[in-house]
């Protein structure tokens, strides 16, 4: 497979096909002839998933963990057509997902909601569910096996509740899913990579998402393996970026004076206002204009989720009045 990226670890990853190249990653970790898949994009990425697999000379049956740092569609929506095609394969899946994989129904209305029916379908196709007794809750501090390797589950709530992100004892690294951030290569510069927040919609708790980097820090990582977009080290450096933006971002929300749609252009011109400072802060390879239109999407869902969140504060504050 001409895009199999080994890290010599026992870690290897690959483009899962979505969107746009190097958008999302699919992660494998081999140990002992065994096999686990870090999650698993959308159900077009299934056959890439396999081909990876057998280009490593690992049969189906031989992987026995299917792991989703959370339910979002572009991480999880593979699932479970995914698990029809692993027979022995175990899906790992945060306490509150697990529902969610049984039975896909909601998880696709809130996709739905965002993205609306038609372009859904389009960027995922149909949910499978997998079936409950296939079903593992990620505790917070649950450790499985694969093979003599041993991960180990960190809750990390932030940018979703249903978040966890992985330790892996072997490359003494975590697979992030979107707790530390996006890192896209083409921001990369002369081999230094960078991050950005991600605060989309629903569920964007910047305190949670700031204990949640300390978290994984305290843990003294050699990388991290996001699936936007795999493996970056300097995790000090990365993680002080990933701290000072969030509090920049809550900034931009909180300033924000309109209502609905007016609030919502408000936000995302000042994020865009901080991407623009921040590439150059940064010396990002990317002009202004390319910067702004790689990262277009996301700072469209970033404002979203701002805008989520301030109305969530209102609502306990009105509670509380």
């Amino acid at each position: 497979m001409k895009n199999l990226i080994d890290y010599q670890d026992g870690v290897f990853a690959f483009d899962s096909a979505y969107g746009r190249p190097q958008l999302c990653a699919i992660h494998l970790v081999v140990q002992d002839g065994r096999a686990a898949v870090v999650d698993t994009g959308s159900n077009a990425s299934v056959p890439h998933v396999l081909a990876a697999l057998a280009s490593l000379g690992i049969a189906p049956e031989a992987v026995d963990w299917v792991i989703l740092t959370h339910i979002h569609l572009d991480h999880a929506g593979g699932a479970g057509s995914l698990m029809c095609a692993l027979p022995r394969a175990k899906l790992l899946v945060h306490p509150r997902g697990v529902r969610h994989m049984a039975d896909p129904t909601r998880l696709w209305e809130g996709t739905s909601a965002v993205y609306g029916a038609e372009r859904a379908f389009e960027l995922y196709g149909q949910l499978v569910p997998v079936p409950a007794e296939r079903i593992v809750a990620a505790t917070d501090g649950l450790e499985v096996q694969l093979g003599s390797r041993m991960l180990r589950v960190f809750d990390t709530p932030g940018h979703a509740r249903h978040h966890i992100c992985v330790w892996d004892s072997v490359a003494r690294a975590f697979f992030t899913g979107d707790t530390f951030g996006l890192s896209y290569r083409e921001l990369d510069t002369d081999g230094r990579a960078f991050v950005v927040p991600t605060t989309t919609p629903t569920q964007f708790d910047p305190a949670a998402m700031h204990a949640s980097i300390d978290r994984m820090l305290a843990m003294s990582p050699t990388a991290m393996y996001l699936t936007h977009f795999s493996r970056v080290t300097d995790v000090e450096r990365l993680g002080a970026d990933l701290h000072r933006l969030i509090d920049t971002m809550v900034a931009v929300a909180q300033a924000a004076r309109g209502e609905g749609v007016a609030r919502h252009v408000e936000i995302l011109a000042g994020l865009e206002q901080v991407m623009r400072e921040e590439a150059a802060r940064q010396k990002w390879a990317l002009s202004e204009d390319d910067t702004l239109e790689l990262l277009r999407m996301d700072l469209e869902l970033n404002a979203q989720g701002l805008g989520v969140w301030l109305d969530s504060l209102r609502a306990v504050e009105a509670v509380n009045a």
